[in-house]
């Protein structure tokens, strides 16, 4: 099956929807029982394996969507580990990734209108119908993270899409570029397959549940014993936890959150001190339930 072949060529990308634009630098495979298009870069592919591909599988021709040279040389650098584009030094940078879920997504449509968010000029490039990345070279300040969140909501209700940020940090021009964007690329993929949908994400809110998601079965095991199993016995208690934690512990903001009375929450607050022991107010005991609260969400 295509979806096989993702770990033997590196920058693959796999479609489960017909693709309507990709670069000229890839060949497209199409496996009819699957229902699956892969793209694969042509330098990483030899006659032989192409030739090989073409018997197992349906070669595609797809209209490849129009770079400008700048965003074909971040395209190339970024995705493809071309040389990198010959920019000022002294500039800085940021990856602003993004995700949008939903039927018929025109990246036509949708470029003018991020871009037009943004006060200096950017690039866009997109992996596929579905995800992208703005590029902002930072000469003054842009968008905040409250300003992308309401760019993002704009774009939903204009467009019918959800759609997902990856507010990347602010990096100086140099060849470590590619690495800074490959990390925040697997914290972004790792999100979408492991969290709670939401709007914007940053390094802070995915790291604590990274961490969570790769400790060790045996570390996992512990936590659980201790607090998760709490959460098994009254999944209501779990929310109202993880909702106080995330507000940084303002009770006001939680109940409002939640649509329940203060009093009802310091119920709940109370209720699970007296079955786990556990102070929310001091730092390490909300740090540890924090984490426990993470590998409960992971195994549901």
């Amino acid at each position: 099956m295509l979806k096989n072949l993702i770990s033997l060529y590196t920058n693959s990308i796999l479609y489960t929807e017909h693709p309507k634009h990709t670069s000229d630098q890839f060949y497209i495979f199409f496996d009819g029982s699957q229902k699956n298009w892969l793209a694969i870069p042509k330098s990483n592919l030899t006659e032989k394996e192409l030739n090989l591909l073409q018997v197992l599988y349906e070669q595609v021709k797809i209209p490849s969507k129009p770079l400008t040279t700048l965003s074909r040389k971040w395209h190339d650098f970024l995705l493809l580990n071309g040389p990198m584009p010959s920019l000022s030094t002294d500039s800085n940078f940021r990856f602003i990734q993004f995700h949008i879920k939903g039927l018929g997504v025109d990246p036509t449509e949708i470029e003018p209108a991020i871009k037009g968010f943004f006060s200096d000029e950017v690039q866009i490039i997109w992996e596929d119908e579905h995800n992208g990345i703005v590029i902002e070279e930072r000469r003054q300040l842009s968008l905040t993270e409250s300003e992308l969140t309401s760019m993002a909501d704009t774009l939903e209700s204009d467009f019918y899409v959800k759609i997902s940020f990856y507010f990347g940090k602010i990096y100086p021009y140099s060849s470590h570029l590619r690495t800074h964007f490959v990390q925040e690329k697997e914290y972004f993929e790792f999100a979408k397959e492991n969290l709670e949908r939401t709007n914007i994400l940053t390094f802070e809110k995915i790291f604590p549940a990274f961490v969570a998601f790769n400790l060790p079965e045996y570390m996992k095991e512990k936590i659980k014993m201790e607090l998760s199993s709490v959460f098994s016995e009254d999944p209501e208690l779990y929310t109202t936890i993880k909702v106080f934690l995330e507000n940084n512990l303002n009770a006001s903001l939680t109940a409002k959150k939640l649509y329940i009375h203060r009093n009802t929450l310091q119920y709940r607050i109370d209720k699970f001190i007296d079955k786990t022991g556990v102070q929310l107010k001091d730092f390490y005991g909300a740090f540890t339930v924090f984490l426990a609260c993470l590998l409960f969400e992971q195994r549901k």
